[in-house]
């Protein structure tokens, strides 16, 4: 199975092969309501994250980044930022909102125009990308679940979305972060202390950077090789 710890401050990078399981864990840490529960436990900070409903886990400070950000027209970008943040901590004026928004978008190097759009409608892939960073940005989670932020980005997307990141955890260095990935470019920006290897559900391979490498240069043959006889 899946037995991992992530202490404040480390990053961790799940890798595997496609259909392997790691979009379903990344769903179960945030209580997707699709998926039972039928063994095992999942501790945040020493409490029962299982026992939480989604909104819950996010206000106790949990975040996950979306593999495929929704479209959801009509909702203008700005106000659905503010309501996340009030849903969290509670009324927020929308001077205060403003200042805090601003401070975390001229982090982001994004430009004002971005919040009167309606949520993700019409956004490029590295922009839909940037926008769920910029939601962590704001939120400031103790753990941050990257779901494949790097699918259908371009090289350059790809870039300002990882430094994006960085620029959110060196605000808060504390921020635990997983990501999810199936490539090791990402790791080229973000250098994780640990990675996993992610076969038919479980964690079947730990180690740090090289194994990434390691991988890249091998393929996922070499995992399935290995461990399906196993399993």
């Amino acid at each position: 199975g899946v037995n991992l710890t992530i202490q404040p401050g480390e990053i961790h990078a799940i890798m595997g092969p496609n259909g392997s399981g790691k979009s379903t864990l990344s769903n179960v840490l945030m209580g997707h309501p699709a998926y039972e529960i039928t063994q095992g436990e999942i501790l945040f900070q020493g409490e029962d994250l299982l026992a939480m409903d989604t909104d819950e886990r996010a206000r106790k400070g949990v975040f996950l980044a979306f593999q495929y950000p929704m479209v959801i027209p009509g909702v203008k970008v700005f106000q659905f930022l503010r309501n996340m943040i009030q849903a969290k901590e509670g009324k927020i004026t929308v001077r205060e909102f403003r200042k805090r928004l601003n401070e975390k978008m001229a982090m982001l190097n994004m430009k004002e125009e971005f919040v009167k759009r309606y949520l993700n409608e019409g956004f490029s892939g590295g922009e839909k990308k940037r926008h769920e960073i910029l939601q962590m940005a704001l939120l400031e989670p103790s753990l941050a679940v990257l779901d494949e932020t790097d699918s259908g980005l371009d090289i350059d997307a790809l870039k300002i979305v990882c430094e994006g990141i960085q620029q959110v955890r060196n605000k808060k260095s504390e921020m635990g972060t997983l990501i999810i990935t199936h490539y090791q470019r990402m790791l080229n920006y973000i250098e994780p202390d640990f990675v996993h290897i992610f076969y038919e559900g479980r964690v079947v391979k730990s180690g740090d950077k090289n194994l990434a490498l390691q991988l890249e240069a091998e393929g996922y043959e070499m995992i399935e090789k290995e461990f399906s006889v196993a399993l």
